[in-house]
């Protein structure tokens, strides 16, 4: 990292206030007066601002309640980001373990932590999502049956891994999956003959969306909800 981004990672200064503070002699590099702002800082180095010593804050992991409209991005042009929903502040150095389409609403995980983000999202750990789905139709008994055992996809080589379902109204079901592939809960539905109307993501593994979090609202992952991720 370079010297006047660990400097405004540490001190909520601007990168170019930061640059400021090296360039007059603030800044100190294991007791050593920094002359450069892009001097790579080195594992265990003692940086210090103004003679106080600068650590780098904790990683972070939030939970957001994603409303509609509101794109799984870190920057977009056209549409509000989720990370647009945070304080300016909050959201940096933050990033999305696991995007939700546009129009679908409900649980979103962000963290500064690559490897944790990494165990959400790989393939290979199987980490279950359970959404909340309306459809168009009621579900037949033979349709249950087929999502459960996997069934193939338009376009894809490989059938789905057997999704749970859960009956929960007339045309409501709440489904899980091991899985994230491209619109994968839609065409899954597609593929039984139904189609989906409404989708809110409710859980990722043992991380479940807070209730009394209104659309666009956050709240830090407690120490319990961070270790249930291995």
């Amino acid at each position: 990292m370079r010297l006047d981004q660990y400097i405004a990672s540490c001190s909520g200064l601007s990168r170019k206030d930061a640059k400021r503070a090296i360039g007059t002699g603030r800044v100190s590099v294991d007791g050593d007066i920094a002359k450069s702002a892009n001097l790579k800082v080195a594992t265990g180095s003692r940086i210090t601002l103004d003679d106080q010593i600068c650590q780098l804050p904790g990683e972070r992991y939030l939970m957001l309640n994603k409303p509609a409209g509101v794109v799984s991005a870190t920057k977009d042009s056209d549409h509000p980001t989720v990370l647009d929903l945070l304080p300016r502040e909050s959201g940096k150095d933050l990033h999305i373990a696991g995007r939700l389409d546009a129009d679908t609403t409900g649980l979103v995980l962000l963290t500064s932590d690559g490897q944790w983000s990494h165990r959400v999202t790989s393939p290979r750990r199987h980490c279950e999502k359970t959404y909340r789905v309306t459809l168009a139709d009621t579900l037949s008994a033979e349709a249950i049956q087929m999502l459960e055992q996997g069934v193939e996809l338009r376009n894809d080589p490989q059938p789905t891994k057997p999704a749970q379902v859960r009956v929960l109204s007339e045309r409501v079901i709440e489904l899980a999956i091991t899985e994230g592939r491209y619109h994968q809960v839609k065409r899954m539905l597609a593929a039984v003959g139904n189609h989906v109307e409404g989708l809110h993501r409710e859980s990722i593994g043992a991380i479940s969306l807070d209730p009394a979090l209104a659309p666009g609202q956050y709240r830090e992952l407690t120490a319990d909800e961070i270790s249930s991720v291995e």
